[in-house]
């Protein structure tokens, strides 16, 4: 069998303040999860450890992402996470801060037939 992707999720994140690419990055996925509910994993009777999970995060400083972190909040599945350059900062000259957004895709895949 091959697996194809069932659901394509996104999501945003940020961290406003201290320049926290993992926070921000969390967040993203956070908010990628809770737009979605797998219900077709307990529907068609999947197990959970079949599920492939595939996370791309995107933020301008991708080696500042720790994804064993990311990989962590991810509920279910055979994760695997990759950090790439994306994302935005948000710099505030006048207070030497920056704000740093952060988007995830969220990808599922099945072994269907």
């Amino acid at each position: 069998m091959t697996a194809k992707r069932v659901i394509l999720e996104m999501g945003t994140g940020n961290d406003l303040h201290g320049g926290d690419y993992t926070k921000a990055a969390i967040r993203a996925v956070e908010d990628a999860l809770h737009h979605s509910s797998l219900t077709m994993i307990r529907t068609l009777g999947v197990k959970k450890e079949d599920v492939l999970v595939d996370v791309t995060i995107g933020v301008q400083k991708p080696d500042q992402v720790d994804t064993a972190a990311v990989k962590a909040v991810l509920p279910v599945g055979q994760i695997s996470v990759r950090a790439v350059k994306g994302g935005l900062d948000v710099e505030d000259d006048e207070v030497d801060d920056i704000a740093v957004i952060a988007t995830a895709a969220i990808e599922v895949r099945l072994d269907l037939p």
